[in-house]
């Protein structure tokens, strides 16, 4: 076989840059947004109003009139595909079950109305819109009110690395806080993963969020605490059954899916950067359907359902994956159960939810912890299985 670069994978990264604007430069910005989504309302007035959706489609209707409305070309079109693609999403959700059943409230207000946009929402810019001086730390953008050159960006030098050697694509100009923000997509190629002097086991739980062979606890004492006076709070607010009071559900919706999401990448980095450095692979738990599987009280199935474990798995995964660190799924069945010694799995192994004592050898231990043990044995059989049956391979050339 003939190996050539096309053959390499890669990892899609985004990298955050903050643009460091004058007062004239975000007024400009802030024009621009304004003026963009004023528009994609507008063409999504007329495509729920006429059923017309299609890019194509809505393009040959509305082009000049976005050009007559101050906008270039090459914006335009972004705004017909944002809201072609708007409607897109739409109709997936749908067919999908995500708004619930024909004549549901949520799926009949979400059909009644054309999808809107915020005005400060994110307009994604490709090359002829926005170009970046890597050296000069600066961007050159379409405003309405002419092109911005000069305009300072502020990252790692990490990042600007990334961005001048992967960047692919367009970036999204958005708004937060205050502050402008650039996301551009980076096409990073993906290492070849090392061949691991050990395996670090992950054990994920709701007391404790992840815990690893090697000692790391992600404790969610904490977390939990956090969660059940959300909970709480959530239950008085929907009793109310004022649109203040949706407003505010949605508000604190938002804010503790931002909360959940920066501890999983904190836990993620965490667990990865220590593999990476003991040259370790990661083992972790395959709990897809692990929802429909157990059969818990009803409290516990509310801190079960409410915690993103699939979130958490799929950040270790990516991050790892752009770190080289080779990465096993395995079978949870009996992990809390099975002594990581001796490897006797008793139900009765298990006298409270922290301790681990084990029936045959009288093992002591850490339920969480031999359980991470036992995910990181397992790992590593199903990896040396898994090299015994894979077929040579051709060397790169």
């Amino acid at each position: 076989m003939t190996w050539s670069p096309s053959m390499i994978s890669h990892v899609l990264t985004v990298i955050q840059v903050k643009l460091d604007t004058s007062p004239e430069q975000a007024r400009a910005l802030v024009a621009t947004l304004s003026t963009c989504n004023e528009q994609a309302n507008y063409v999504s007035e007329l495509a729920h109003r006429s059923g017309v959706k299609s890019r194509n489609a809505l393009q040959a209707a509305v082009y000049r009139e976005l050009k007559a409305a101050g906008l270039s070309a090459q914006p335009a079109l972004h705004v017909i595909r944002k809201v072609a693609d708007a409607y897109t999403s739409l109709a997936a959700n749908i067919r999908n079950g995500n708004l619930g059943k024909s004549g549901g409230n949520r799926r009949v207000q979400a059909e009644s109305k054309p999808v809107t946009f915020r005005a400060d929402a994110a307009q994604p810019f490709d090359d002829r819109c926005l170009s970046w001086q890597y050296d000069q730390r600066t961007v050159s953008i379409w405003t309405t009110a002419g092109r911005l050159k000069g305009v300072r960006f502020v990252c790692s030098p990490d990042a600007a690395r990334t961005l001048r050697e992967h960047r692919k694509g367009e970036s999204d100009l958005v708004l937060r806080n205050g502050g402008f923000y650039l996301y551009a997509v980076c096409e990073t190629p993906e290492p070849e993963p090392f061949e691991p002097a050990g395996w670090i086991g992950v054990d994920m739980g709701i007391v404790n969020i992840a815990t690893t062979s090697t000692g790391y606890q992600a404790a969610g004492r904490g977390l939990n605490r956090h969660r059940k006076r959300m909970r709480d709070l959530r239950a008085k607010l929907q009793e109310k059954r004022t649109k203040s009071a949706r407003r505010v559900l949605k508000r604190l919706a938002r804010k503790e899916s931002r909360r959940t999401m920066n501890i999983n990448h904190v836990i993620s980095k965490r667990i990865v950067t220590e593999a990476e450095r003991t040259s370790c692979g990661i083992g972790l738990e395959d709990l897809s359907g692990i929802r429909q599987r157990v059969r818990l009280r009803k409290p516990q199935r509310v801190a079960l359902h409410s915690w993103a474990f699939a979130q958490l798995g799929s950040f270790v995964e990516y991050k790892a994956k752009r770190a080289g660190v080779p990465l096993v799924y395995v079978d949870p069945a009996y992990t809390s159960q099975e002594c990581s010694q001796c490897h006797h799995i008793d139900k009765r192994n298990r006298p409270h939810q922290a301790v681990f004592a084990c029936r045959s050898c009288g093992v002591v231990a850490h339920a969480d912890r031999n359980a991470s043990r036992n995910i990181a044995h397992r790992a590593a059989v199903v990896w040396d299985a898994g090299r015994r049956s894979s077929a040579p391979v051709t060397a790169k050339r």
